[in-house]
């Protein structure tokens, strides 16, 4: 039986094909994560990231491709695939009428965790995902949607999985517990690979490494977001408040950035905002400072806007529905 390979990537998925019927739900979608990365799966309602999570995991089979955990095809090997992945799915269904510790002793039973090794195992994740104190012995049904979600994430890590698969972990919290699911997920740093798929891209910007973005089935995009920005927004996008007359700044910047698209609206009483983008990088700021200066243009403000990775992601799944092919 092949086992896992120590120097193979915790992920990888090579020309994946899902079909339903006549629909396909992932289309040749390839992609590597590498051992003790955090990535963040990206995609609108229908992308096809719940279908794909589910494929990685073995719960259902592709239609064509290769996907290998730690080495190990899912296809072939799933039994063995399945020891070294841990999967929350999203809307995780749980039994409402046991207690936690019941259900994450049946769990810990389920995936060949016996004795010593199962009270201790049980024990851990209840203290890492903060189940022990008050939650252990509560109904499950009787639970927040909050602690819910850390009941899923606790029997994904019970059998210390080489890579941890998270669909939606956040999905249906209020702020505060997304707080705390954050740093949950900043526990698992250097623990174990993370796969996460979340709607809330703040999250995923704060707590990934690289992200992966799908579209109608499609890989549109994939890499660290700093690198994404410089694929898909490149150069530099300004907000610049003018005091009085707006024209001699717009003057002064078509004389600088003679390519630049300018709007302009009024934000106060005498008070304009001028948003434009520029392709010469963050010490354009300087220069047109300098410039309003010599013109004696009053300037309230002057900021400089970094892409977000919803700006991002708006951006590459806007190609992936104009029908293009992201860069290698």
């Amino acid at each position: 039986m092949e086992t896992t390979q120590p120097t193979a990537p915790a992920l990888e998925v090579s020309g994946l094909i899902k079909r339903y019927g006549a629909l396909t739900a992932v289309n040749n979608v390839s992609f590597t994560v590498q051992r003790g990365e955090v990535v963040g799966f990206l995609g609108p309602n229908g992308a096809g990231k719940s279908t794909t999570l589910r494929v990685l995991a073995g719960l259902l089979a592709a239609d064509a491709g290769l996907v290998k955990v730690c080495g190990v095809p899912v296809a072939s090997q799933a039994a063995q695939a399945r020891l070294h992945l841990g999967f929350m799915p999203e809307n995780n269904p749980l039994p409402e009428d046991l207690r936690v510790i019941e259900y994450l002793r049946l769990r810990a039973d389920l995936k060949g965790l016996r004795g010593a090794r199962r009270r201790e195992r049980v024990q851990k994740v209840m203290e890492l995902c903060d189940l022990h104190r008050t939650a252990s012995r509560k109904i499950i049904g009787s639970l927040s949607k909050g602690f819910r979600q850390r009941v899923g994430i606790a029997d994904a890590l019970l059998a210390e999985p080489d890579v941890v698969v998270l669909d939606e972990p956040t999905i249906g919290l209020d702020p505060h517990q997304i707080l705390q699911i954050r740093e949950l997920l900043a526990g698992l740093r250097g623990k174990h690979t993370v796969l996460l798929s979340s709607h809330i891209l703040a999250e995923v910007e704060q707590s990934c490494d690289r992200v992966i973005i799908i579209n109608q089935g499609n890989l549109v995009a994939a890499g660290r977001p700093a690198d994404l920005r410089q694929e898909f927004l490149p150069g530099e996008r300004w907000e610049l408040e003018i005091v009085g007359d707006p024209e001699p700044a717009q003057a002064v910047l078509k004389t600088l950035e003679p390519a630049a698209t300018v709007t302009s609206a009024p934000v106060a009483e005498g008070v304009t905002v001028l948003r434009f983008h520029t392709s010469t990088g963050p010490q354009f700021g300087e220069k047109l400072l300098a410039e309003l200066s010599r013109r004696q243009v009053s300037v309230r403000s002057l900021r400089r806007h970094e892409a977000s990775l919803e700006d991002i992601f708006l951006a590459a799944t806007k190609r992936g529905w104009d029908g293009l092919t992201p860069k290698a």
